[in-house]
């Protein structure tokens, strides 16, 4: 598996994620420990999670099968976000230290805002930079942010220190191409796509096969 830089962090991580949406709901925790297990085993390195995901069952089987052996959590770059309602300063410092309880870690590698909300961004910036010097975060990105939205961010003090965006992006779906990927690059900011196969039901194509 290729390793990459991500953006203008300091972190090398796998091509391909692996995404665990349906940890703790569609996949039990066995099963769940088995995908991270074949994942880690053939070079992926990059997990991502989110609060939302399964009401943070998620980022419990994933602490649970990477506290299984320390040299697994060193050996990864665990991805978790904050859900938009709870992205005030206060409220995303309390959402890192609930998600941090619950994959058993003492630091998130990329800490997201899962999708713009209510809250201003400068208050949710405010707060990854105060957990980034914590050391609670080591880089702190978005997510679902579009052009407009991203040129806004970057004007925020500390908004260019965003590291990645995590955008919907596959072969039926790049929309992203016209205005947000050429923006992000000429910014230094990684691009991340998920469900970049659709959810395999791009794999069933005749053509991609």
């Amino acid at each position: 598996m290729k390793l990459k830089k991500l953006g203008s962090s300091d972190l090398m991580v796998s091509e391909v994620c692996l995404g665990t949406m349906t940890f703790g709901e569609q996949n039990t925790e066995a099963e769940a420990h088995q995908q991270l297990d074949y994942a880690l085993a053939h070079g992926v390195n990059f997990i991502d999670t989110a609060e939302m995901y399964a009401d943070g069952r998620a980022e419990e089987v994933v602490g649970n099968a990477l506290s299984d052996r320390p040299s697994r959590r060193d050996a990864a770059f665990v991805v978790s976000k904050v859900y938009p309602h709870n992205a005030s300063r206060r409220g995303t410092i309390a959402a890192c230290e609930r998600s941090l309880k619950r994959l058993q870690t003492d630091r998130i590698d990329l800490y997201l805002l899962h999708w713009r909300g209510q809250h201003p961004l400068a208050e949710t910036v405010q707060a990854f930079e105060a957990l980034k010097s914590s050391g609670k975060i080591r880089h702190w990105g978005v997510s679902n942010l579009d052009a407009d939205d991203m040129a806004k961010l970057w004007q925020v003090p500390q908004g260019q220190h965003v590291a990645a965006n995590q955008v919907l992006y596959n072969l039926g779906r790049r929309g992203v191409e016209w205005g947000l990927l050429p923006w992000l690059k000429q910014h230094g900011v990684a691009t991340m796509a998920y469900s970049p196969i659709e959810q395999a039901r791009l794999l069933r194509h005749k053509g991609l096969q």
